[in-house]
């Protein structure tokens, strides 16, 4: 496994998305979006990511010339039509619009319908941060996940991140799954040919299993939590939570109609909305109390918790954002290591492109 730099990776990835047709100013955005996942140690959701998002394009899934647009909105709502694009490229349009409305009116909050895959959801919720503004973003994926005592995959893994703003300290980001490990994780276990932990994944009859490929062999990932007894029942109704958020609100497919992300699977053939969906939030810390009131007791937050006594043998106690904010600057100092696969993917589309990689 060797490491590469992080700005010719992402000059590969704008490369591609130029060669199916994104303009500059989208290309630019995806090729952004997705590399930050690689920078923040979500290698799940970075370039390993990008053959994927080909193989859509070429199943006529995703269009390279969308006009993403407003179909409804009230001064602090809005829903966003995401015209099949890049959910790399709808979802940071449709942050700008809740921006927006919170600078109008406090809050802005936005549903968006007809979108795609949108890497990962940290780097939606952190564009606030810029406006000392909380962001929140979610959104809906590929049926993977069985509920709480069923066999049917019925929910995504379907992540939440919140990204509140601070002084001193650096940002209170929070990025996570709601279920006990993302698909992603999985594909990486499948690349080492390695099993996974307890409590990932059940087989097809609802079993725990550890094969990394138990997901394929027609079982199910599991909600936050694993199982009942551990759980899993909240981990079921976060995702849920995020799926009617997402889609219910917006018209996007929900549940077993979200379009699978791999593209040899057909999307049902009886949809109930379009694409999939996203939510974001974004809020004025000032729309609730004076700002530098906010900024000086969320760093005092994360002082106090920085300084919890640890239990004898045990890393400090870590804040949100704190694992990716250090990964970001090793990886950009020492470059993002990429697994052979990995690699032989990106070769084979600079040679379908006529690229250099």
């Amino acid at each position: 496994m060797n490491n590469y730099s992080y700005k010719k990776l992402e000059k590969f990835i704008l490369d591609v998305f130029l060669k199916i047709g994104y303009n500059q100013e989208q290309a630019v955005l995806a090729a952004k979006v997705l590399i930050s996942a690689d920078l923040r140690g979500v290698d799940s959701h970075g370039i390993a990511r990008l053959s994927g998002y080909i193989r859509l394009w070429e199943a006529k899934r995703i269009n390279t010339n969308p006009t993403i647009k407003i179909t409804h909105e009230t001064p602090s709502t809005a829903v966003v039509d995401g015209d099949a694009a890049l959910g790399l490229v709808a979802a940071p349009k449709a942050m700008e619009i809740a921006i927006e409305k919170a600078k109008n009116v406090g809050t802005g909050w936005v549903s968006v319908k007809n979108s795609n895959h949108y890497g990962i959801a940290g780097y939606h919720s952190m564009m606030a941060l810029d406006h000392d503004m909380i962001g929140i973003s979610m959104t809906n994926a590929s049926p993977l996940v069985s509920p709480t005592f069923s066999t049917e995959r019925l929910l995504g893994t379907n992540p939440i991140s919140v990204a509140i703003p601070t002084k001193n300290q650096p940002a209170f980001v929070a990025d996570m799954a709601t279920t006990t490990a993302a698909n992603g994780k999985l594909e990486i276990l499948q690349r080492k040919k390695m099993d996974c932990p307890t409590g990932w994944v059940q087989d097809q009859s609802g079993a725990i299993t550890t094969d990394s490929f138990g997901v394929k062999n027609g079982g199910a990932l599991l909600p936050l939590g694993g199982d009942k007894e551990h759980g899993s029942h909240k981990g079921y109704i976060l995702g849920s939570i995020v799926d009617i958020f997402s889609a219910v609100l917006s018209g996007a497919n929900y549940g077993p109609w979200v379009p699978p992300f791999v593209s040899f699977l057909q999307p049902p053939a009886d949809p109930v909305g379009e694409g999939i969906g996203h939510f974001f939030g974004a809020m004025r810390v000032d729309a609730f109390r004076p700002k530098e009131e906010f900024l000086d007791h969320i760093d005092n937050w994360i002082t106090r918790f920085r300084q919890a006594e640890t239990i004898k043998g045990q890393e400090r106690v870590v804040i949100p954002g704190d694992p990716e904010r250090e990964m970001e600057l090793e990886r950009k100092k020492n470059g993002i290591p990429l697994l052979d696969p990995v690699v032989e993917d990106l070769k084979s589309l600079a040679d379908k492109f006529g690229l250099d990689f």
